[in-house]
């Protein structure tokens, strides 16, 4: 029986940019809901922490990657800019590649890992 072992992507720049899957996840679902309170919520995070990691997001490159309205009889919300969704597609594209190149030796790994194995602390009081 075997369970799955899976890898996730962080990119590391020199200038100390940090993209990974959580900074994606949000970028995701900012244009899934149209709106960072929205995309918050759905991954269980607080509007402030949702909007400063979007503020965050936009500082990191040379172009912004989140544009938002402000409120009003419209209402307000948030999408992903041009640059926003070049950015979160490399990093998808990135994901899977990674994914395919390592495929065989995820296999190898979760095929010989002790199932009854619990890390330390799991069951700490």
């Amino acid at each position: 029986m075997s369970r799955s072992a899976r890898t996730t992507i962080r990119i590391d720049l020199g200038n100390g940019v940090r993209l990974g899957p959580g900074k994606a996840q949000l970028l995701q679902l900012i244009a899934e809901h149209g709106s960072i309170r929205a995309a918050g919520a759905a991954i269980g995070m607080s509007y402030r922490r949702a909007w400063l990691l979007g503020d965050e997001i936009n500082r990191m490159f040379r172009e912004p990657s989140i544009f938002t309205r402000h409120g009003g009889k419209s209402g307000g919300g948030a999408g992903l800019t041009e640059f926003g969704q070049e950015l979160l597609s490399r990093y998808r594209r990135m994901e899977e590649a990674s994914r395919g190149a390592m495929h065989a030796d995820l296999d190898w790994l979760a095929d010989n890992a002790d199932p009854n194995f619990e890390p330390a602390g799991k069951n700490d009081v």
